[in-house]
């Protein structure tokens, strides 16, 4: 996990101090020394400390990190989540990196939060998809969890997903035979469906899960009768806080949503920097 976060890290210094900062450079003489705090200035959920951490310590390894809240803590405006102290070249150079870490992936772990209480008190669980930034999964899924939300597979190598493109190839039934054919015994093999045709057919090959994607709520309840406890259930498909409550009194096993991760808006956090 942490060779994954470095190589995220280096690319995001890499990105924006190129050459190196002209401004800090210019202006903050070699020898200065400072203290940073990273302050909520929003409600919500905190996440990604550990990439904002690693910034400054992969730029300088003179920065001293210190998180003062767990993962997943709750915070509100004025909450002190971290504190840097090092060289100010080094603070200020590695600023904007850090903060966009924090914020981003505390917006993910916020936006999670909220939905997730709307399933308390059911058997249901949130998951994400792999609706992810390129190069940002790891810490955006970890984020997810922070949240309260479960992990989908991680990529392509962890579990069969047969989706609609993979049936234009073969019936679900004989993708389901293929995919048990050729993937290892372990890994769990889901099926997507958009009718009852569809399901049918991928019934008489038990497959571990199937999802039910972009149903109306009406079909769905026809879908679980024909399920009948068969197999896991996941309801995927443009699944938002309004039609949550609608899709909970379903009670299957999982509904997933993409915006988790491809739409959450960012947690408004500051550095407040002051010179030693």
């Amino acid at each position: 996990m942490l060779s994954a976060i470095d190589r995220i890290v280096q690319a995001a210094l890499d990105e924006d101090l190129g050459t190196g900062d002209l401004t800090t450079l210019a202006v903050v003489p070699s020898h200065a020394t400072a203290r940073a705090v990273f302050v909520a200035k929003a409600e919500g959920v905190m996440s990604g400390l550990v990439a904002s951490r690693r910034a400054f310590e992969v730029l300088d390894p003179r920065c001293v990190f210190s998180e003062l809240l767990a993962e997943g803590a709750s915070v509100s405006p004025g909450t002190q989540l971290a504190e840097v102290t090092g060289p100010a070249r080094s603070i200020l150079s590695g600023e904007r990196v850090a903060l966009n870490f924090v914020q981003r992936l505390s917006g993910v772990a916020t936006a999670t939060a909220r939905v997730a209480a709307l399933l308390e008190g059911s058997r249901t669980r949130l998951l994400d998809t792999r609706k992810t930034t390129p190069g940002m999964r790891a810490l955006e899924k970890a984020a997810v969890r922070a949240g309260g939300g479960f992990n989908h597979r991680i990529g392509l190598f962890d579990a069969v997903m047969i989706k609609n493109n993979h049936l234009k190839f073969a019936s679900p039934s004989e993708a389901i035979r293929r995919a048990r054919a050729s993937a290892p015994v372990t890994a769990t093999v889901e099926v997507e469906v958009e009718d009852l045709e569809q399901l049918r057919d991928a019934l008489t090959e038990r497959p571990d899960i199937i999802m039910l994607d972009n149903m109306g709520v009406a079909r769905m309840r026809e879908a679980l009768d024909i399920i009948a406890g068969r197999a896991r259930v996941e309801v995927s498909g443009n699944v938002t806080a309004a039609t949550l409550p609608g899709l909970l009194e379903l009670g299957v096993d999982y509904i997933s949503m993409g915006a988790l991760t491809h739409s959450s808006p960012s947690l408004d956090i500051s550095l407040r920097v002051t010179a030693d």
